[in-house]
């Protein structure tokens, strides 16, 4: 069986008379195995299993287990409600999970796998997150909003009976009442709970107008947990100042363990509780920052990083072993996990990490490890969703599942070629050309260069629903990771550092004369899009050049002066972006901005945004959409109603993205008539 399911994962696309390309409605056929939770003894794993209900239009969550052999893959929950956050008991007798049943919103659950009983553990006003069994499996930790009345300056006065006045006034006293999808802030702050496994009173931990959150990693002995907290009073303004702390689990006292410059994150104690390893990055105000991995001596309260000259910013640690940690990191569009010991020799293990995303090439996925030394991650290919993945330890990667190939079997998906050229001044940038499934390099094709957003993050090899649909429509999609993108050091992603949009341009452009120079390219049927900070970049690039016969700039930042002061993240763009606030410098504000040469721009520009966007909002497309209109240069502003920064949340509007986009370019796609 398992050789049976290798060989169908490894199958790249079938012959095309037997298959019909990827098409829009295909979207909600899509599975993908998410949050992977390897079994304490390694013999099984855990994932969650997202699909999409057509009916619904949302992704739907239900938890699967497979042996470690990848037999018995079946359900432990499905359903039409969501069930997520598995979490294995230490003994591996029992699994906790979060799900909303009955009348109780999302709350922590656990069930016996020897008899499938469940019990409802919490019933708290606000969802947990951040589950961690004690090492005896006697408790559970978790995290929960403490809710807290809202700030208040006047008392209404009392209405007559049966009057219908307005709604009362909503008094705001954060720096950040909003976040992007999740609309306006309950006031309140984070905490960390225990409740006993069995069922019980939750009781809470932690205290004070301060967020206490992320992962929760218990002491060996169950005394206490760490974790990572900004505890300073301008935490708001000061992000970057978290440190790892620990809480007392019997009386619930407070220990700083960290005092390093810079925000420490992700605590994990090791097996002997000598060490807690921890992610941290340096304390500078530029605009990106690489984590490295540290160890806090827990007998001596010192710090220290450990040396590994990988000039690559890792994104999770969890201990091996006593002596040997598992980490991961991004490596030119690949995540890689590796093993790192204590020493700094570091380890490839594998780096087919990936495919969670459904929308866009992103970089992605994660792991667990058992006891014995084995890890589970989520195993991507550039022509399908994640799978499960398997290492037993030995270097041999299995993959377990095969979610999609009743529907890619069906159908002739793109290939994916990964290509690197040399920008105007000599830099080598990395890029990836997904082909027509019926291509044939004989023949002229039209080029949709696609630019990722970020600007500090990186697209690799992996699945793509947008990318494959494009292609499926004809066009060669052309998409790259610039200067600024992750994944190749610190000097390269600090090449946009107070300069973004900058000399990206250069990057983009040289790489599309590179495509062209291949012979297979319409040099008059360029496209360009690009979402958020590729918005930017494509509003950028129009006002440069008009070599594009359409752009569609998606979710963009079109003046920096109102997007950092109506954002989400108004703090980080004053102070990481930019070197003053806009008052203090509004030129340098407007000189970044793509507004400031919108007189320039002649190529019709399409804009399409989400209406509940918190991080690039819609009034920044109304902005350019406006100039536009105001030149008499061809626009048009698609909205998305009821979507945030992540358009595409729902199947729906994935769906909408796309096609509205193909819609704006086949206006202008040249036919032979032309």
């Amino acid at each position: 069986m398992l050789k049976k399911i290798l060989f169908l994962t490894c199958l790249i696309t079938p012959p095309i008379a037997l298959a019909t390309p990827f098409k829009n409605l295909d979207i909600f056929q899509l599975e993908v195995a998410a949050d992977v939770q390897i079994s304490p003894d390694g013999s099984q794993v855990a994932y969650v299993r997202r699909s999409m209900d057509i009916m619904t239009d949302r992704s739907r969550s239900n938890i699967w287990l497979v042996d470690s052999d990848g037999d018995n893959h079946r359900p432990l929950f499905s359903g039409t409600e969501n069930y997520t956050s598995p979490r294995w008991s230490p003994d591996g007798s029992r699994i906790a999970y979060i799900t909303k049943v009955g009348v109780h919103g999302a709350e922590l659950h656990v069930v016996w796998l020897d008899t499938l009983q469940t019990a409802l553990l919490t019933q708290l006003p606000s969802a947990p997150s951040s589950i961690s069994w004690s090492p005896d499996g006697d408790m559970i930790a978790f995290s929960s909003l403490v809710e807290m009345d809202p700030p208040k300056l006047a008392q209404p006065p009392k209405k007559p009976k049966n009057a219908k006045w307005a709604p009362p006034v909503k008094v705001i006293d954060r720096l950040r009442y909003r976040a992007d999808g999740q609309g306006y802030l309950k006031e309140g702050f984070n905490h960390i709970f225990v409740v006993p496994s069995t069922g019980g009173t939750p009781r809470q931990l932690t205290s004070g107008d301060y967020h206490h959150s992320g992962t929760l990693s218990w002491a060996p002995d169950a005394s206490t947990i760490a974790f990572s907290a900004n505890r300073l009073d301008d935490f708001e303004i000061r992000l970057a100042a978290s440190e790892v702390w620990s809480v007392n689990v019997a009386d619930g006292e407070l220990k700083q363990l960290t005092d390093r410059p810079g925000p420490d994150y992700n605590p994990s104690y090791s097996p002997d509780g000598k060490f807690i390893a921890f992610l941290g990055t340096p304390d500078v105000r530029d605009s990106y920052r690489q984590a490295d991995v540290y160890l806090y001596d827990v007998n001596r309260g010192e710090t220290q990083i450990i040396e590994e000259n990988l000039d690559r910013s890792f994104s999770r640690v969890q201990w091996r072993d006593r002596s040997t940690l598992i980490v991961s990191f991004n490596d030119r569009g690949k995540t890689t996990i590796a093993e790192l010991s204590k020493s700094g020799r570091l380890l490839t293990l594998t780096d087919r990490v990936g495919g969670v995303a459904v929308g866009r090439p992103y970089t992605s996925g994660s792991f667990t490890v058992a006891n014995n030394g084995a890890y589970a991650f989520n195993y991507g290919t550039t022509d399908r969703p994640a799978d499960v993945g398997y290492d037993r330890g030995n270097n041999d990667v299995k993959v377990l599942t095969d979610l999609n190939s009743d529907l890619i079997s069906q159908r002739a998906m793109s290939l994916i070629e990964q290509m690197t050229w040399k920008s105007n001044d000599g830099l080598e940038v990395e890029g990836w050309l997904a082909f027509p499934p019926d291509f044939d390099p004989e023949k002229k094709y039209p080029l949709i260069l696609e630019i990722h957003g970020g600007p500090h993050a990186a697209y690799g090899p992996q699945f793509s629903a947008e990318i494959q649909l494009f292609a499926a429509a004809g066009y060669v999609v052309f998409y790259t990771n610039p200067r600024g993108s992750t994944s190749y050091g610190l000097d390269f992603a600090l090449e946009i550092n107070r300069e973004y949009p900058g000399e990206d341009y250069d990057d983009l452009i040289t790489g599309v004369d590179a495509v062209i120079d291949r012979g297979y390219i319409d040099e008059d049927a360029l496209f360009v899009t690009g979402g958020s900070g590729g918005g930017v970049l494509t509003a950028w690039i129009v006002s440069k050049t008009d070599r594009f016969r359409a752009a569609v700039s998606a979710k963009p930042v079109i003046n920096w002066i109102s997007e950092a002061l109506y954002s989400d993240i108004s703090a980080m763009t004053t102070q990481y972006w930019f070197d003053a606030p806009p008052w203090e410098d509004v030129n340098e504000y407007w000189r970044r901005s793509p507004l400031s040469l919108v007189g320039d721009v002649s190529t019709p520009t399409m804009l399409l945004t989400g209406e509940q966007d918190f991080r690039t909002p819609i009034v920044e497309s109304e902005q350019y959409y406006q100039a536009l209109k105001l030149r008499q240069v061809d626009t048009m502003l698609v909205r998305i109603p009821e979507s945030s920064h992540s358009i595409t949340r729902r199947p729906s509007q994935l769906i909408a993205k796309v096609d509205n986009i193909l819609g704006w370019f086949e206006k202008y796609r040249e036919t032979d008539e032309d």
